[in-house]
């Protein structure tokens, strides 16, 4: 299964409401078939600009991420299953990126200074 990103913001509210409105979210994944993997509170912000939905302007609202791994066929359900929620106001849906490589990065080496400086003697 791949992995996904779940970058969602949630309308200001009381910290029962929103943990109602979190809790709604996840059990909607687990039984689409995903597995979460974690869930970030990244807090409340104020939006870079004003929202509108169901009808409502927002003009802050909660940051959270939820980390999740599920069948591909989820994904056009959740978005449909959140678009209705009416306590959210933005659900972005990303693919989790895998790296590449295993190899570290070797960092920037030391300039050989005094290569340079007998090359421009001669």
């Amino acid at each position: 299964m791949p992995r996904y990103e779940l970058a969602l913001i949630l309308k200001a509210m009381q910290r029962t409401e929103t943990a109602a409105a979190l809790r709604r979210t996840v059990e909607a994944l687990l039984k689409n078939g995903a597995v979460v993997r974690n869930l970030d509170n990244l807090g409340e912000q104020t939006l870079p600009y004003k929202m509108s939905k169901h009808n409502l302007r927002h003009a802050s609202g909660g940051y959270f991420l939820v980390d999740f791994d599920a069948p591909p066929t989820v994904i056009p359900t959740m978005l449909d299953h959140l678009g209705r929620d009416i306590d959210v106001i933005r659900p972005t849906i990303l693919k989790h990126r895998t790296p590449e490589t295993d190899e570290t990065c070797p960092g920037m080496t030391q300039p050989n200074y005094e290569a340079k400086l007998q090359s421009r003697k001669k």
